[in-house]
């Protein structure tokens, strides 16, 4: 690919063009300096990022060295926390606390909501998402199987919506209650509610009214087929339910070179300045998607309110360890990738900060970037450091790039506390990663002996210890009230009534956001926010005592290897599918995430978190000689026919039965797996980025 210089550095000239033509436009920056600064930057991150990622593979080693020599040993937890912290593994905790995050979107300190996570390099999902801020209820519950059967095919079932409608009422009876009766029976739409302090006011579309901090709109038109024959005109009940998206750079999508970076960028940009659109056929229609107005308010004072027509949009950066092929530093290597997207992703969102846009994302004047996969509180601080150059870079006040912290790797949450203060000054955000969390926590433990099946991973002492850590250790830092304490994702999207059930708790749990699939899941996810006061219950929850670090320590060891054949076999063919399943998509076709078939044909999100899973667990039953590499093989290739007749509808598929050694989506499987316990801390990017790369070469 041609590059540019700019200040040393070799520029993807594509990427340059961007930056210099349509990122920069209009913020008069100087463009020498911006360039002089990048290099500065980015030099400096490589330097240091490279000694953390040094760091990371010696305690690693030590690790390993560890595990052997106790092999078959009980955990002992004092000789556990011993050890990590002679090897700076375990730092001491910081003295309490409360964290200084200031201009904060109500969104993120105050309000409890659903949370979408949508890849950056599909600009009509992105749409979708962004748009996702508002919801109906009615098309919800009819389209999914939310009222416990499966949506129905072809025309309108009246029986259906009958108990659509019923259920949607009985909500309404619930979240805004009536001065009398039911939503039921109303037969006049403007009927007096029990509390008059939750009447918003009127929009375009009927009446507006607040719970829980939520909004819920009652929508009257009698002209409409829905609301005709109501007797009191209600056409539909419009939720507020994604408060915010993440748009994804790193572990949802393919973006293994400059022109899939530059892809991902432009989108971020059309987010900032509100004029990114997609026009797509659907149903041989051609429809152009753009981003939502806001939502204009009459209250019954008759003042003007303007509401947010979209989620809050943060931005999800790569991690430190890979380097991108987009920049090259002046002694060739190739720039840290995570560098280049918080310059990047900055100044375009600068746009939104000087409001040039059509809409403002932030109205609290904030840049929001979660930052993924650190491993304790020097990465943490390395970031913070990273973004206060980065900030000088661009002119912006310290602290406008607001952080979120995924506490997805074993010694971030082993260090939580430690890692929130080392960003305490800009932290907005800290999410459990259970799938990355559980990559993390095999590797970490390889060599101490084969881990439980994964479907009993759920019930290990770690995952509870680290799921209820997280909401506590946050609470007792001060995030209450200044940032979000999140949940992780629910990957069945076809599985809503499940859904219903099972993400009830997460609000429990004091929790204020939680991730969904897509748009309609928001929808849904959004009543549980209304049936928990998840700020009335935090009080309560952050007395209560953290949960021990033993508990996190204890490796998820199996007790013994007494499977039968069957159920080893059983083991692997699941990890090979839903292994293969993404795969072959992320290396044929770059869709770094999709609805991937499981083994029993049952729709599941991928990302590469997934994949991290099963393949770490198939290196580590390997190493530990409870599988061989004959069974694996076997497996890879019954598994890819199975796999190749789910896909068989896709005219953009690539079969690998028929061709496994020429097959390099089955290379990458099998190197995944074969070569995964040398990966570092068993992450799956630098193969995934080999292979992709090589099947772009080859067209």
């Amino acid at each position: 690919m041609p590059t540019l210089d700019r200040a040393g550095l070799q520029v993807d000239a594509e990427l340059a063009t961007f930056l210099e033509k349509e990122a920069m436009a209009g913020l008069g920056l100087d463009l020498g300096a911006f360039w002089r600064g990048t290099a500065d930057v980015l030099g400096w991150a490589a330097r240091r990022g490279g000694q953390l990622l040094a760091v990371r593979d010696e305690m690693q080693a030590r690790i390993d060295v560890w595990h052997e020599g106790r092999k078959g040993a009980p955990h002992d937890p004092a000789e556990t926390r011993r050890f990590l912290t002679e090897i700076g593994y375990l730092v001491p905790e910081p003295a309490p606390f409360t964290v200084g995050t200031t201009a904060v979107d109500v969104e993120v300190a105050l309000r409890a909501g659903p949370q979408l996570v949508v890849p950056s390099l599909n600009a009509r999902f992105v749409l979708n998402a962004a748009n996702a801020r508002w919801g109906s209820l009615y098309d919800a519950l009819y389209g999914t199987d939310a009222l416990g059967e499966a949506p129905p095919e072809g025309s309108y079932d009246a029986a259906r919506g009958a108990r659509v409608v019923a259920r949607a009422r009985a909500f309404l009876d619930e979240a805004v209650p009536l001065a009398s009766g039911s939503w039921a029976d109303v037969t006049d739409a403007d009927a007096p509610l029990a509390d008059p302090s939750q009447e918003v006011g009127r929009t375009s579309r009927g009446r507006l009214f607040r719970h829980n901090g939520l909004h819920v709109e009652v929508v009257i038109d009698r002209s409409h087929p829905i609301g005709a024959p109501d007797p009191a005109g209600i056409a539909d009940v419009v939720l507020e339910a994604a408060l915010s998206t993440i748009v994804d750079l790193e572990d949802s999508v393919a973006a293994v070179d400059a022109a899939d970076k530059t892809a991902a960028y432009r989108n971020w940009l059309g987010l900032m300045r509100g004029d990114l659109s997609e026009t797509f056929d659907k149903g041989g229609e051609t429809l152009t998607r753009e981003l939502a107005p806001d939502v204009e308010v009459t209250r019954p004072d008759g003042a003007t309110l303007t509401l947010p027509g979209r989620s809050l949009l943060f931005v999800r950066n790569v991690g430190h360890l890979m380097t991108t092929p987009a920049v090259l530093l002046p002694d060739g290597s190739e720039a840290p990738e995570g560098a280049l997207d918080a310059i990047v992703t900055a100044l375009c969102a600068v746009h939104d900060l000087r409001g040039l846009g059509r809409f403002r994302n932030s109205r609290a004047g904030s840049i929001y970037v979660v930052k993924p996969k650190m491993h304790g509180p020097d990465e943490c601080a390395f970031t913070d450091a990273l973004f206060d150059r980065v900030e000088d870079l661009l002119g912006l006040d310290r602290h406008t790039i607001k952080v979120g912290v995924m506490d997805e790797e074993r010694r971030t949450s082993a260090n939580l506390a430690a890692c929130i203060h080392a960003v305490r000054d800009r932290i907005v955000f800290i999410n459990t990663g259970f799938l990355d969390r559980t990559g993390d926590e095999i590797h970490t433990c390889m060599k101490g002996g084969p881990v439980v099946r994964k479907a009993d991973m759920k019930a290990t002492a770690w995952i509870a210890a680290y799921e209820a850590r997280n909401v506590a250790i946050g609470l007792q830092c001060g995030l209450g009230g200044r940032a979000q304490i999140g949940k992780g994702m629910w990957a069945a999207p076809d599985r809503m009534a499940e859904m219903l059930v099972q993400k009830a708790g997460h609000p429990k749990t004091g929790a204020n956001t939680a991730w969904v699939p897509s748009p309609t899941a928001a929808t849904l996810h959004a009543l549980h926010y209304h049936q928990t006061d998840v700020f009335a219950l935090r009080d309560e929850i952050a007395a209560r005592r953290a949960p021990s670090l033993d508990d996190l320590l204890t490796s998820p060891l199996a007790s013994g290897t007494n499977w039968s054949e069957a159920e080893v076999v059983e083991e692997i063919e699941n990890n090979c599918q839903g292994l293969l399943g993404y795969v072959v998509r992320w290396i044929d076709q770059g869709v770094g995430c999709s609805k991937v078939p499981d083994v029993h044909d049952v729709g599941l999100m991928e990302d590469r978190a997934t994949l991290r899973i099963s393949s770490q667990h198939l290196a580590n039953w390997l190493m530990h000689g409870v599988c061989t590499r004959e069974q694996v093989e076997a497996a890879l290739l019954k598994m890819a026919g199975k796999v190749d007749a789910q896909n068989a509808g896709d005219p953009l598929y690539r079969p690998m039965a028929l061709d496994p050694d020429g097959s390099l989506a089955l290379q990458a499987a099998r190197a995944l797996i074969f070569e995964g316990a040398a990966q570092p801390n068993g992450y799956t990017e630098p193969l995934l980025h080999r292979f992709r790369r090589e099947a772009k070469a080859a067209g």
